[in-house]
């Protein structure tokens, strides 16, 4: 399932999605935090977003597992495998720091929404998931950048 699509790779093809849904989900979920007058236009993107960005970071995951083990079938070895796993543990951190940032951000829009099923809940909860969303947002977009330029350096980093 994760291994091609029309004869390419899929994670080839899926790091793009998390090359772009990962840092629009910092940046809005930030903004969400910050700009509270914003948040009835950004609440349907950042919930939307919350959910694409680590789904998304989990297929490459997944998908980037399929490719490592064809390249290792194909005999790859040495630097270059040290590279794809470094790049491979880069993506795990970032998954790791995505998918609670999708789950805190969830709870930061019930817990803002005014609904009237959420239950009227402490003052602090809202401060605590802002600051929450910030700090994740903040690591999963370092995080997305370094598991970037290693697979880009894996891939590119000789050629030119």
């Amino acid at each position: 399932m994760f291994e091609q699509i029309q004869g390419l790779p899929v994670h080839v093809l899926v790091v793009h999605a998390v090359v772009v849904f990962v840092p629009l989900l910092a940046v809005l979920a930030v903004a969400y935090v910050g700009l509270p007058r914003w948040r009835p236009r950004l609440d349907w993107a950042v919930g939307i977003l919350a959910v694409l960005a680590p789904l998304t970071a989990f297929v490459a995951i997944q998908s980037g597992e399929a490719l490592t083990d064809a390249l290792v079938a194909r005999g790859f070895q040495g630097p270059i495998l040290d590279q794809i796993f470094e790049h491979s543990r880069y993506g795990d951190i970032l998954f790791r720091l995505v998918l609670p940032l999708g789950i805190v951000v969830l709870l930061l829009l019930v817990a803002t929404s005014g609904h009237r099923r959420v239950p009227k809940l402490p003052p602090l909860v809202t401060p605590v998931l802002s600051v929450a969303v910030v700090a994740l947002a903040i690591a999963s977009l370092v995080y997305v950048f370094l598991t970037g330029h290693s697979g880009a350096e894996t891939v590119w980093g000789t050629t030119l």
